[in-house]
């Protein structure tokens, strides 16, 4: 009877965790989008905003006892923090000279990247039912992006980046976590300010620091406070993504993040006034068949995982 409540208690903040990241996903991408399109703010400089945030928020944390930092061997994060850059950066590149359509859509192909990255360099199976699952997501992605409004040649160079830079990140993550026997708040802690003091040396040859259009420019009060509240919920999003990964792993988190391709492109149509065609929203429901079937199969996985090992002697 306890390992049953225990399983339920357990269910229930993964999917809580996954709500939780469902919301502030949705709303940083957004927010973003508005930034670059009302206030032209830079990108890589408002991703140094949300590294610097990130670490701060992690420090007060620590601070009020919610995790014991740990101390790690800082040449072993260097890769994950060099990525952590790349990841955001060419991520809010992809949002800045995309639509959230075309952005979204790039994302969406994270997913069979990280399956061939697990399956050839870390000898990770997957069954035929799950593989069989990214066909109706790939088949939804090639609809979305056939009918989809302009491509942006440069805006998509820094999509396939974002693709490359992300699969490999959150396959890292996870591999790190297991490997250094951290939590998330503990990896991201040392992350953070690498990744912070990486940008930090990088901003000025890339954006100007000073005058229009710098970091430290004559912004407006609105934009200041808009990009201060990026940072806040970027802060929430990194915890949430590398929670979820932790605890679940890197192809479900970005098979969830499915569910947020399918309203933010909804959201994106609204808000920003994107045209919606026919053959798009056959796509969104394509890409949301793929997701449920997934979901579907590798639950049937895991219960017949710990039935086995229940039964064994």
């Amino acid at each position: 009877m306890a390992s049953l409540a225990d399983r339920v208690r357990g269910n229930g903040r993964i999917a809580a965790g996954l709500l939780f990241n469902l919301l502030v996903s949705i709303c940083i991408v957004f927010l973003n989008k508005w930034i670059y399109v009302h206030h032209g703010f830079p990108n890589m400089s408002l991703t140094l905003v949300h590294f610097v945030v990130t670490w701060l928020g992690l420090y007060i944390c620590q601070k009020l006892d919610i995790f014991a930092p740990k101390s790690l061997p800082l040449s072993k994060l260097l890769l994950l923090a060099l990525s952590f850059c790349g990841f955001v950066v060419f991520t809010n590149l992809s949002l800045q000279n995309n639509t959230i359509g075309t952005y979204q859509l790039a994302k969406a192909m994270t997913t069979p990247v990280i399956i061939a990255i697990q399956t050839f360099w870390y000898q990770k199976s997957f069954s035929i039912r799950i593989q069989l699952t990214l066909i109706p997501i790939t088949v939804g992605v090639i609809l979305n992006s056939y009918y989809d409004v302009k491509f942006h040649s440069l805006g998509m160079v820094f999509a396939a980046l974002g693709v490359l830079v992300t699969s490999l990140y959150q396959v890292w993550v996870g591999a790190k976590q297991h490997e250094l026997q951290v939590n998330s708040m503990q990896l991201l802690y040392y992350q953070a300010p690498m990744s912070s003091a990486m940008l930090l040396v990088t901003v000025p040859f890339f954006e100007p620091v000073f005058g229009e259009g710098g970091i430290f420019g004559p912004w407006s009060v609105t934009a200041l406070l808009m990009v201060l509240l990026s940072g806040v919920i970027a802060f929430m999003v990194n915890l949430s993504i590398y929670w979820i990964i932790g605890n679940t792993s890197p192809v479900t988190y970005n098979m969830f993040g499915h569910f947020k391709f399918c309203i933010t492109l909804c959201g994106g149509y609204i808000l920003f006034k994107d045209p919606l065609s026919v053959n798009q929203g056959l796509g969104i429901l394509c890409t949301l068949f793929g997701i449920l079937t997934y979901t579907h199969f590798k639950l049937s996985e895991q219960e017949g995982s710990k039935s086995k090992l229940v039964q064994r002697p």
